[in-house]
């Protein structure tokens, strides 16, 4: 039995493929199990696999039709033999300690997962790195329970909205079998690791982060999932899925409910900004419906929320065109205010906004609250 698995899903990715099986294959953790699951591919990715197979008895190729990314993540996970899973895009590359290192901390600790932070990387013009950490130094310096250790809501929610890295952490085998964790399999949907990391965070009993950064996270692929305006609406099925496996799991349902309507904000708005402008509007319509459903059913909670998030969520809510038209304004660099109804308009809380401050310089020091401060601020 290896002691890492390591699962990299290919679709059409020659341009990009040796670079990630290049940065796999000489792992300084030399026991690994290295899966590939070519999804179909019509270019050359499926050669290049079979060369790397030919050379390298670690390597398996599951070659299947195309199925998407959530069953091909399936394929590679049923397949895994290793103590643990570890995950590599097939457009993406890991730093040479990556596995080792992650393992190491597993062992250590006896964690269900371990997570680290990654760079956005860009190849062109210019090769760039750019770290984006997934924790504080005390944050990270502790094993907890997504559910049951946090102090505050509100870090929960903070917690749960980090970044859907899947491919930046490992995870116990055992741990995803027990528990029958699986990707969302929807037919042509893409941003399937949402559904699967909210799954992983709400079942792990042993979690840690790490302060090091490994995996090189491509920018410049065109045929990413996240730059194509077809996918308008995949992101609605991946939160379809957190509410389906809710309902299935009754014991977490009051503890993450709002949790997922307090992220699934944020995943939105993320969705929103990349597309274009007409369908930037047909997706505005439906989160309004759904944000609408989630009020009615008292899904959401205001104290999740910081001040100006819970203000724009009540103006997707309430008068969505005011909120278009406010973000087409500020993207030329121009200032407009939302034309509320009589009396609707939300109060701002200075208490509440202190409160955040204040809890976060409690759980996280001041470096990491600074920077979350001005990240904010830049945001808006």
């Amino acid at each position: 039995m290896a002691k890492v698995s390591v699962v990299i899903p290919v679709y059409n990715m020659e341009k990009y493929l040796r670079q990630c099986l290049n940065s796999v294959a000489g792992q300084t953790l030399k026991d690994l199990e290295i899966i590939c699951v070519n999804d179909g591919s019509t270019d050359s990715s499926k050669a290049i696999l079979d060369e790397y197979a030919a050379k390298d008895s670690r390597f398996i190729i599951i070659d299947k039709p195309n199925s998407g990314y959530g069953h091909s993540m399936n394929c590679g996970f049923d397949k895994a033999t290793g103590e643990y899973i570890g995950i590599v895009e097939s457009d993406d590359y890991a730093d040479p300690e990556m596995f080792e290192d992650l393992y190491r901390e597993a062992k250590k600790y006896s964690l269900d997962i371990v997570k680290s932070g990654f760079y956005y990387y860009w190849s062109v013009p210019e090769e760039k790195n750019i770290e984006e950490k997934v924790g504080s130094k005390i944050m990270c310096s502790r094993v907890f329970c997504p559910v049951t250790d946090f102090r505050s809501r509100m870090e929960q929610a903070d917690f749960f909205n980090i970044k859907p890295t899947i491919w930046s952490a490992i995870y116990r085998k055992d741990f995803i079998r027990e528990n029958h964790i699986r990707f969302n399999e929807t037919p042509g949907a893409s941003f399937q690791d949402s559904s699967f990391n909210f799954k992983v965070m709400a079942l792990a009993k042993r979690l840690k982060l790490t302060e090091k950064s490994y995996l090189h996270y491509r920018q410049d692929n065109e045929a990413s999932s996240v730059n194509s305006p077809g996918k308008v609406f995949c992101v609605c099925d991946e939160y379809q899925e957190m509410e389906r496996f809710l309902n299935e799991h009754l014991e977490l349902k009051g503890k993450l409910e709002k949790i997922r309507t307090r992220i699934k904000y944020d995943s939105y708005i993320w969705n929103y900004e990349r597309l274009a402008e007409p369908l930037q509007r047909q997706f505005l319509e439906r989160a309004s419906k759904e944000f609408g459903e989630d009020m009615k059913q008292g899904l959401l909670d205001k104290k999740l929320f910081p001040y100006y998030k819970w203000e724009y969520l009540m103006a997707i809510l309430m008068v969505p065109e005011e909120y278009h038209k406010k973000r087409i304004a500020e993207k030329k660099g121009e200032r407009y205010d939302i034309k509320w109804p009589e009396g609707e308009k939300p109060k701002r809380t200075v208490s509440g906004m202190i409160r955040a401050v204040l809890l976060c310089l409690k759980e996280h020091g001041f470096v990491y609250t600074a920077r979350r401060i001005r990240s904010k601020i830049a945001r808006r």
